[in-house]
């Protein structure tokens, strides 16, 4: 009980995680059997509302995210809800966004000419900031082992009240700095599902969803099955 009372914020992810991966599983049974169904003008009609339904339920997930980041951002970089393996593939805090554009190349073999352009233009804007945001997190990660704060960091016990304040000053910059490196991030994840939803249609984009959700729910399987693996060894 008190483990859980230190840290609400963790508790609380892991409780509504639980849920909505199993709202995932059920999602992405919806998906299949869509993608499997013959063209008609009903399969259009469920093809965009589900897709809505989809896409909301991954606001839900940002959502959710956003709030445990305001009471603790530092346990979302390294999360202890996902397997060893799943936290591996962590970028900031999340998946890195262009691996929905290598689901659209995976699972999308039916784009226009103008479709593929409109696709690379997104690759390469979505890539540009990729590259930015990974570069302020280095510096981020340079700033925390600068000698001041680490030294400090070191003699946690036996600071000074003076010292002590100053590490929490350090603590408080940091935690500012990572945080607003999450929302970039996140926003970076957002804004592309979205300009991959704009520029595929309907049909491609229950695609690339059911190729995303069966991407995330397989690696979680086998991840948590290796780590059990692991702790019975």
């Amino acid at each position: 009980m008190a483990a859980a009372a230190a840290n609400p914020a963790r508790e609380r992810f892991i409780a509504f995680l639980g849920g909505w991966l199993e709202r995932q599983q059920t999602f992405l049974d919806q998906l299949l059997r869509l993608v499997d169904l013959p063209s008609s003008e009903n399969k259009a009609h469920q093809q965009r509302h589900l897709i809505e339904q989809v896409l909301c339920h991954y606001q839900q997930y940002f959502a959710e995210k956003a709030l445990t980041a305001e009471e603790d951002v530092f346990v979302l970089f390294s999360p202890p809800w996902l397997s060893s393996f799943e936290r591996t593939m962590l970028w900031l805090a999340g998946f890195k966004p262009s691996l929905v554009l290598r689901m659209v190349d995976s699972s999308v073999e039916d784009l226009t000419a103008e479709q593929a352009r409109e696709m690379e233009a997104v690759k390469g804007k979505t890539r540009r900031a990729e590259r930015e945001l990974s570069e302020t997190m280095a510096r981020i990660q340079e700033s925390v082992a600068a000698p001041p704060i680490l030294a400090l960091a070191r003699r946690v016990g036996r600071l000074m009240d003076g010292e002590i304040s100053s590490l929490d000053l350090a603590m408080e910059t940091l935690k500012t700095a990572m945080l607003g490196v999450f929302e970039s991030a996140d926003g970076l994840r957002g804004s592309t599902v979205r300009k991959v939803v704009e520029v595929l249609s309907p049909e491609q984009t229950v695609k690339v969803l059911a190729a995303v959700a069966q991407f995330q729910l397989g690696i979680r399987r086998w991840g948590l099955k290796r780590d059990s693996q692991q702790q019975q060894s």
